[in-house]
């Protein structure tokens, strides 16, 4: 079964990783969020790509579900002295892989090419790309005017007003060699549990991603981050009431209601099947919470009968 799977970081990564025990690796593609991405001390960081790509490998953090595990901040602790901004926690293993992709990208390689060479490089067996290979930046209005989403989300920790989000550099993007093509050619598209407002809606803001899911024959599914009317992790219920949404399943199946047949929701909120159904997309209900690798594998495989 061909699978395109559109992803942001952590909660997507556990998905990832329990698709990846039973899917063989050159049936799944993923297509991760870089509206996430920023440019700090020089170097560009591609922090949902990062987590993918360490998840799978088996090397990130397992109590954080990002950065890398037995790390050290050395660095960071240097660069303070020079008054550089350290409000972003770089680690000194992770460092490495941000180097590799400043250099590679600096001698003119596409964010594509880098991908596949920091996945390759971490021994990922699955083909990893980026949305695009322009840059789009998911920017957030506060109180006191835009910040980019990671100084939002990190410096801010989330815990400002959001007025309004937006995609800066979208409507000028192209979608990256390999992802149109991946979506019309898989027999099912998953949406990971990702926040559809700052991690799936960059990916789905770059022109013909959006339609290239509506034109594909294959079946789209996509599993709540929403349970219970909050979210499982991070702002994507704040986000998605600041941008006059229902904070459920049900809010999530709007956002993708043009092109989506399924959604994956917790079974605690079985009751929202009938809202569901009125927008057109089936419900399917199981445990969502992925709080060990049996429970990832576990959804991963009612995913999978889902599917067929």
């Amino acid at each position: 079964m061909k699978i395109a799977a559109l992803a942001g970081g952590t909660g997507a990564a556990k998905l990832l990783r329990g698709l990846a025990r039973l899917v063989d690796p050159g049936d799944l593609t993923i297509i991760g969020n870089t509206g996430d991405d920023l440019d700090l001390w020089g170097l560009h960081v591609s922090p949902d790509l990062d987590t993918v790509c360490y998840t799978l490998a088996g090397i990130v953090d397992a109590i954080k579900g990002w950065g890398l595990g037995d790390e050290s901040f050395h660095a960071l602790d240097a660069m303070q002295r020079f008054g550089e901004p350290t409000w972003f926690n770089l680690g000194d293993r992770d460092l490495a892989t941000h180097l590799h992709r400043t250099g590679l990208l600096r001698q003119g390689r596409t964010l594509t090419q880098v991908t596949a060479s920091v996945a390759a490089g971490l021994g990922v067996a699955q083909r990893v790309l980026p949305m695009s290979n322009q840059p789009v930046r998911t920017g957030v209005l506060g109180p006191d005017g835009w910040l980019d989403f990671q100084e939002y989300f990190v410096r801010e920790k989330a815990q400002i007003a959001v007025r309004a989000v937006r995609y800066e550099g979208a409507e000028s993007a192209r979608p990256a060699p390999g992802v149109v093509e991946a979506i019309l050619e898989a027999r099912a598209v998953i949406v990971c549990p990702s926040n559809p407002i700052t991690s799936v809606g960059p990916i789905l803001a770059v022109p013909g991603i959006a339609r290239a899911l509506g034109e594909s024959r294959a079946t789209a599914l996509a599993i709540s981050p929403i349970v219970g009317g909050e979210a499982v992790s991070g702002p994507a219920g704040r986000l998605m009431a600041a941008c006059g949404l229902p904070v459920s399943a049900v809010g999530v199946a709007q956002v993708y209601a043009p092109w989506l047949d399924t959604i994956v929701l917790d079974q605690r909120d079985a009751g929202l099947a009938a809202e569901l159904a009125a927008l057109g997309v089936s419900a399917v209900t199981t445990d969502t919470l992925m709080t060990s690798p049996e429970k990832e594998i576990a959804l991963a495989r009612r995913i999978l009968d889902a599917l067929r």
